[in-house]
């Protein structure tokens, strides 16, 4: 999917400042189109926090009707992670690949060096999540590339299964490939479940349906932790097991983020909930509309190229214009790290 904001703005981030606690990355509203275009929640990047492992995209919409039409547009230095909870996609790229993606299967596009690819549905109830991976250094020249994972291994457990979507979760793997060590996973909770995490990784939780909580040890373990309710409405947390911080009310849609140092998450509830996480990225991006780069003429040279119909090959079959590409802003983008 791409940013159609007609503006985009300089997505910025710093190598250091973890922080010790949760945090609630609520987002923001963003349009995709015009006046009857789809709208979605954007946590990723976010005002402060830019990344979570290699995930540096999280845009989620639905449940609500809506018509998708992203016509075609560019990539660099990125994954796409199609994920849907119900409706349809036509997929379509420069490769020459057509594919539709339903509920539960995984369409992975890697950029690498350059590719163009353009999404679109009927009318229909659209309900799902677009993710990107920012690809390391030493991996985001590779060719571009198109998988398609229909069946997808099942991590199961007292009270969970978790579908891994994108690298490991518990010893189960996905097939999709991965370029940096990281987990992405849908986690179906029905009761209570302990889902094992990797506690190298920071990691991000998003309700995707139903509803859930994250949860503290029972009586019997040690210290006293709870988390509120994973809900679409107003929502408060109570203390934390990184530092005594408590939330307020919530807007729909938030990102959960917990740093790295936990085995495990313990979830409550009958819902699903977006699972995402990876090794905190040490390098340093520019990220600014469809691209990701190391430098402002790194991405200035693919605006370029974009704009005069050059390196980025041709989308087939899509009914419409390719999307033009948004003017650079007055001052030079800079490289950062993953939070301000």
């Amino acid at each position: 999917m791409s940013n159609l904001e007609r503006d985009p703005r300089e997505i910025r981030c710093a190598t250091t400042g973890t922080g010790e606690g949760a945090e609630v990355l609520t987002g923001r509203e963003v349009p995709l189109g015009g006046p009857r275009a789809m709208t979605v929640r954007r946590t990723l990047p976010g005002a402060h926090r830019r990344m979570i492992g290699a995930w540096c995209f999280v845009d989620a919409y639905g449940p609500q009707r809506a018509t998708m039409r992203v016509p075609p547009h560019p990539h660099t230095g990125l994954q796409t992670v199609s994920w849907l909870v119900a409706g349809e996609v036509l997929y379509r790229d420069s490769l020459g690949t057509l594919q539709e993606i339903r509920p539960g299967q995984l369409n992975l596009m890697t950029a690498g060096r350059g590719i163009s690819h353009s999404e679109e549905s009927p009318e229909t109830v659209l309900h799902g999540v677009q993710l990107w991976v920012a690809l390391p250094d030493a991996h985001r020249h590779t060719g571009p590339g198109f998988e398609h994972h229909p069946d997808l291994p099942v991590l199961s457990g007292p009270g969970f299964a978790a579908t891994v979507v994108m690298g490991s979760l518990g010893g189960v793997t996905s097939p999709a490939t991965a370029y940096s060590p990281l987990v992405g996973a849908e986690v179906a909770v029905d009761g209570t479940g302990e889902v094992p995490l990797d506690p190298a990784y920071e990691h991000g939780l998003l309700l995707l349906d139903g509803e859930a909580a994250l949860v503290g040890p029972g009586p019997s373990e040690s210290g006293p932790l709870e988390y509120g309710p994973l809900e679409y409405g107003p929502l408060e947390y109570g203390p934390l097991e990184y530092g005594p911080l408590e939330y307020g009310p919530l807007e729909y849609g938030p990102l959960v983020y917990l740093p790295p140092g936990r085995a495990a998450v313990r979830l409550s509830g009958r819902g699903r909930v977006l699972l995402i996480g990876g090794e905190p990225f040490g390098e340093e991006l520019v990220m600014w509309w469809n691209f990701v780069g190391r430098s402002h003429d790194e991405i200035a040279a693919f605006r370029k190229e974009w704009a005069e119909g050059e390196g980025f090959g041709a989308v087939e079959g899509f009914g419409g214009a390719p999307l033009p590409a948004p003017v650079l802003p007055g001052t030079r983008l800079k490289p950062r790290g993953r939070v301000r």
